[in-house]
C-alpha cells in the first residue's frame, strides 16, 4: 500500500424523502482508502452498506459532506459529470454480471472504450489483452449464454479492468456462483490486487471478506468497525500450482 489517499470521505450523510418520512441511510461517515488497498465493506441489510457503495461508485451523491476521489471532488457533480468520472476512475464487477446478452465477450469487454473514444482497432486490441489476462483468450467470440457463470464473471472482471481504473468496485461478485467458482474468482481478484490495483469488495459473506486486507463494518448508517484483517485468506498459492501444471481458467 502506498501513502497516497485515493478515496477521502468526510462526514457524508445520505437522506431519502419517502412521503413525509425522512430515511437516514447514512448518518455521518468518514473514511479514507489508500491506493493499493484491498478493503471489504460489510454490514447487514439496512446498515447503509449499499448506499455507501453507490456513493463510492459515483452512482449517487451525498446529501451532506465531501467525497474526494483520486484528487477530484465528486460530491456535487451532475449526472453527466459523474458518468465521466465513473468511466475513467471505476471498474465495476456486479453479482449479476451485467453483460449484454447479444454481444460477444470481446464486445462486452470493449464497451467502456467506446465511451472513452478509442478506435475500433484499439478497442479490440485492449479487450483481447484483458480477456487473455483472465484466462478467456479462447472464449472471446462466445456470447454470455454460451459461457458458464464463472466465465461470465471473468468477462465482467476483464471489462472492469479495461480502462485501467483507479478502483475496482466488486459488489457481491461471488453471490451467483458455486463455492468452487467463488474461490477461483477470489483468486483472480487477489492476483489483480497483487499487481497494485485498489479493490473495494462489498459482501455479506464472512468467508469472502476474509480475502480482503482490511474490513469495514457498517450498522445503522455508521461505520461500526474498521480494522486490518489479521487472518487474510488466500487462494493464490493453489492457483499458482494449477498454472504450473498447465491448467487455465477456461472451463471455470
Amino acid at each position: 500500500m502506498s501513502g497516497k489517499i485515493l478515496i477521502e470521505i468526510k462526514d457524508i450523510a445520505r437522506e431519502y424523502q419517502i412521503g413525509t418520512e425522512t430515511i437516514h441511510a447514512l448518518s455521518s461517515v468518514t473514511l479514507n482508502i489508500h491506493k493499493g488497498e484491498f478493503v471489504a465493506l460489510m454490514g447487514p441489510s439496512g446498515s447503509g452498506k449499499s448506499t455507501l457503495m453507490n456513493i463510492l461508485g459515483c452512482l449517487d451523491t451525498p446529501s451532506r459532506g465531501e467525497y474526494i476521489l483520486n484528487g477530484i471532488n465528486v460530491s456535487d457533480m451532475t449526472d453527466d459529470e459523474l458518468a465521466e468520472v465513473r468511466n475513467k476512475e471505476i471498474g465495476f464487477v456486479f453479482q449479476t454480471f451485467n453483460l449484454l446478452p447479444k454481444n460477444t465477450a470481446l464486445e462486452n469487454v470493449a464497451l467502456p472504450l467506446i465511451y472513452a473514444g478509442y478506435s475500433k482497432v484499439k478497442r479490440e486490441e485492449k479487450a483481447t489483452a484483458a480477456l487473455e489476462s483472465v484466462g478467456l483468450g479462447h472464449r472471446m467470440d462466445h456470447r454470455p449464454n454460451e459461457l458458464s457463470g464463472g466465465q461470465r464473471q471473468r468477462v465482467a472482471v476483464a471489462r472492469a479492468l479495461i480502462n485501467d481504473p483507479s478502483i475496482i468496485l466488486a459488489d457481491e461478485p461471488t453471490g451467483n456462483l458455486d463455492t468452487k467458482t467463488s474461490i477461483e474468482i477470489m483468486g483472480l481478484l487477489e492476483e489483480i490486487h497483487s499487481k497494485g490495483n485498489t479493490i473495494i469488495l462489498v459482501t455479506h459473506e464472512e468467508d469472502i471478506a476474509l480475502h480482503a486486507h482490511r474490513i469495514v463494518r457498517m450498522r445503522d448508517g455508521l461505520i461500526e468497525n474498521d480494522y486490518p484483517n489479521p487472518d487474510i485468506k488466500s487462494v493464490s498459492p493453489r492457483l499458482n500450482a494449477l498454472n504450473e501444471k498447465g491448467s487455465d481458467f477456461e472451463n471455470i
